[in-house]
């Protein structure tokens, strides 16, 4: 049964990006695309440089004539609403930040985390775009400015009372709260010990979800399983890695040292990132590829412990994503053996490294 329902939730959301689709081209959006893994269609309004995402689970609910009229209503609006506001005192308030993976396309963004960008948008009632690069600067402002101020957005609400015992606190967010975005507050996380019962430790395993409870606590083995199985099935994934936070404050992946109990575990975690974020790499790569990307894969297991391999098949040019060992043909190698004879690749995010060959030596 729980198959059927899969498939037919697949068939309801594809028919419902289909409608989607076909009205925006009708209406002049002729770039525009479903990402059905996101559930959401890309597109780039007149006069924008940087695409507006739709995100489609507000209208999946709708059936019908009541369905078809949400999105009539919402391509009329976009047909008469300009995307990004022109003036900064406009846009201001309007904007927030948001913290994804690689997204298709140059919006302007900044590292924050491993694999993990912060990214600015324009967040209108049905809609939210993401701010282009040259747009600060045609705001007049720098972007900086722009971050500063999507940061200030934020509500940067905190739980009232005090647990008595560790606790598992479960964000939800209803689209308009950004509560996985809140990690990128300063001392947002830290302040959330009391609500916890202890040193706080988060997860963000896709955009609608955010999990905090106490380092130490019985929970926390259990929501490093949970994450990465929300990160997994979700269509809209951020990380399946635990966080936690340094002296000023700032939110750092969550440290669990050779020895500590939950080491594997957290290793798995930041080499399951690893593996997605290379993979979407290669399936959307920034331009025409000079060489074959290598595949990375997870490998180990609980009691071997986790690692990352680059299979670099065969003897001939390649872009290796950065891993614990690589493969040449049958033999497996460790990546500070290979290294010497890498070259960094130039305009990869994350960073690979091109050769002309296997090393002869």
């Amino acid at each position: 049964m729980g198959r059927r329902v899969g498939l037919l939730e697949r068939i309801a959301r594809a028919r419902l990006g289909g409608q989607v689709i076909r009205r925006l081209r009708r209406a002049g959006f002729t770039d525009a695309r479903y990402d059905a893994r996101g559930f959401r269609v890309r597109f780039t309004a007149d006069g924008d440089e940087t695409p507006t995402i739709l995100e489609l689970a507000p209208l999946l609910a709708a059936r019908g004539r009541r369905r078809r009229g949400q999105v009539d209503r919402f391509v009329a609006g976009l047909v008469t609403t300009p995307r990004l506001p022109l003036d900064w005192a406009e846009a201001r308030p309007l904007l927030r930040p948001v913290m994804r993976g690689g997204t298709p396309g140059s919006p302007l963004r900044r590292p924050v985390l491993p694999f993990l960008y912060e990214y600015v948008v324009v967040d209108l009632p049905d809609t939210m775009t993401y701010v282009g690069p040259d747009q600060p600067a045609g705001w007049g402002v720098s972007a900086e400015e722009v971050f500063a101020a999507a940061r200030a957005n934020l509500s940067g609400a905190v739980l009232q009372g005090v647990a008595s015992e560790p606790v598992v606190v479960r964000f939800v967010d209803d689209g308009d709260a950004y509560w996985t975005s809140h990690l990128l507050l300063e001392h947002w996380l830290e302040r959330m010990e009391g609500q916890v019962g202890g040193v706080p430790v988060a997860f963000a395993p896709e955009r609608g979800t955010l999990l905090v409870t106490a380092d130490g606590s019985e929970h926390l083995r259990g929501l490093l399983t949970q994450a990465e199985e929300i990160y997994a099935a979700s269509s809209r994934p951020i990380t399946p890695m635990a966080y936690g936070y340094d002296e000023y404050g700032c939110t750092v992946p969550y440290q669990a040292p050779p020895g500590h109990p939950l080491h594997q575990a957290v290793r798995r975690a930041e080499r399951v990132l690893a593996v997605h974020e290379y993979t979407r790499q290669a399936t959307h790569p920034p331009e025409e590829p000079a060489a074959p990307m290598a595949e990375l894969r997870l490998v180990g297991s609980d009691e071997q412990g986790w690692s990352t391999r680059a299979t670099w098949e065969h003897d001939e040019p390649v872009l290796l994503p950065k891993a614990d060992e690589v493969q040449l043909g049958d033999q497996v190698c460790a990546w500070h053996e290979v290294l010497p004879h890498l070259r960094v690749a130039d305009g990869y995010e994350p960073t690979r490294w091109s050769a002309t060959g296997w090393p002869t030596s």
